[in-house]
């Protein structure tokens, strides 16, 4: 079975810092681009951040400077440092992997209407 498995979500105040994992497991090869999206209710989805098997990442107009991406491939984990948090970035994060040739059958459109592999999300919430 192939799993993306996010953690690292929680709570916390303006200014502070969290940092997201996304764990792989299951796939037979290293994964190829990988996504961070969220969703919330107010924006709805938004692509944060991505990153090819070996970099560098690319962001979003509204986490450059304070998102960090990155990963791990020997550990299959890809991360997101997020420092200087702010209550616009409270969200549902989701990691995704993008679809390749002979990949597992465990794609879907996920809550964001875009076909790949999809974790199941991690709360984070940023209060003022």
């Amino acid at each position: 079975e192939v799993q993306l498995v996010e953690s690292g979500g929680g709570s916390v105040q303006a200014g502070e810092s969290l940092r997201l994992s996304c764990t792989a497991s299951g796939f037979t090869s290293t994964l190829p681009h990988m996504r961070w999206y969220r969703q919330s209710p107010g924006n709805g989805c938004e692509l944060v951040s991505q990153i090819s098997a070996h970099g560098p990442g690319d962001y979003a107009d509204s986490v450059k400077g304070r998102f960090t991406v990155s990963r791990d491939n020997a550990k299959n984990t890809m991360y997101l440092q997020m420092n200087n948090l702010k209550p616009e970035d409270t969200a549902v994060y989701y990691c995704t992997a993008d679809l390749f040739v002979g990949g597992p059958e465990a794609a879907s459109p996920g809550p964001c209407a875009t076909w790949a592999y999809w974790g199941q999300g991690t709360q984070v919430t940023v209060s003022s």
